[in-house]
């Protein structure tokens, strides 16, 4: 065996050696923690659809506006309101809205008289549509129910008595005339009252709307609730700058603020000037007391009103 054989398992048998005194430490491999849960964004309810919320002014009365055609079929008619929010109220432009379900209807939300203070109470939607203070919106909601169309299997069709449709767009349509206790002046929504309770609608819940309030209600959906957000963001649509005439009284689709269709406020009372409210639109500090029996209005077919007789002539 020579020398460089000797070299070479020398050096073999030191690494060896070097080897075997090492202890290799497996390897752990961890994955990354998760990342914190990032909800989508959403539009925060306005202040004054939570329940615990009351102010003591009144909302201005209700301006008179045209009711613009829907875009096309199956959209629903939700009716303009005054909101409110820490800058005082706003108008939220009545729209044309796509609901979350087929087959739901839309009960508008209202404002009502409670004691000294005025408590909003939210909108939803659902098989049928529920009280809303007796508070005549127009186009179609009169105070109780809707007359402006209804679900046919499927798909809605518009009654032309009290929508403004336009045929070229929308094909299902049918003609019936509404009749209440206050004049619907065809798609023109000229109505005071803004509120229920004393000096506004009285009403109350009749025996088929308090059976809606206790079924399931869907909520606004999220273009409804980014409506309402872009009215309240809209320095136009402030009451104190408007004084009741809203620029933008009602729009095609919501948040279509400069659309071609949008139509303005023609007219309202003067501001604050609510029947039976105090200065500066406020509650007075005694309401009168309620009528024996609390008024309650529905729809009635034309064909179920006959008209007033003369009486007969006395002859001599």
């Amino acid at each position: 065996m020579n020398s460089t054989t000797l070299i070479r398992l020398s050096i073999g048998a030191a690494v060896a050696a070097s080897l075997a005194a090492c202890i290799v430490q497996p390897v752990e491999y961890r994955s990354p923690p998760p990342a914190a849960y990032q909800p989508p964004p959403s539009y925060p309810p306005p202040a004054y659809e939570r329940s615990e919320e009351q102010v003591s002014e009144a909302p201005p009365p209700m301006p008179v506006y045209e009711q613009p055609p829907p875009p096309a079929d199956g959209y629903l008619w939700t009716p303009g309101y005054w909101g409110r929010e820490s800058g005082g109220y706003f108008w939220v432009p009545g729209t044309w809205v796509e609901p979350p379900h087929v087959g739901l209807l839309w009960t508008p939300g209202f404002w009502a008289l409670t004691g000294v203070a005025f408590v909003f109470h939210e909108g939803y939607w659902g098989p049928r549509v529920g009280f809303y203070g007796g508070v005549n919106y127009g186009g179609g909601y009169g105070g109780v129910g809707y007359g402006g169309g209804r679900w046919v299997n499927n798909s809605f069709h518009y009654n032309t008595a009290v929508t403004n449709v336009n045929v070229t767009n929308v094909h299902n349509v049918y003609h019936e005339t509404v009749i209440n206790n206050v004049t619907v002046n065809n798609t023109t929504i000229n109505n005071n009252a803004s509120f229920s309770g004393p000096g506004g609608a009285r009403a109350l819940p009749t025996p088929e709307e308090r059976q809606v309030a206790a079924i399931a209600h869907v909520q606004p959906t999220p273009v409804q609730m980014r409506h309402v957000q872009d009215a309240s963001a809209n320095t136009a649509l402030l009451a104190r700058n408007n004084q009741g005439r809203p620029p933008i009284a009602a729009t095609p689709r919501p948040s279509a603020f400069n659309a071609p269709q949008v139509t303005a406020a023609r007219g309202a009372p003067a501001f604050g000037g609510n029947a039976g409210i105090g200065p500066q639109g406020r509650p007075p500090a005694a309401p009168p007391a309620a009528p024996a029996a609390a008024e309650t209005r529905a729809f009635v077919p034309a064909r179920e009103v006959e008209p007033a007789r003369a009486a007969p002539e006395s002859r001599a």
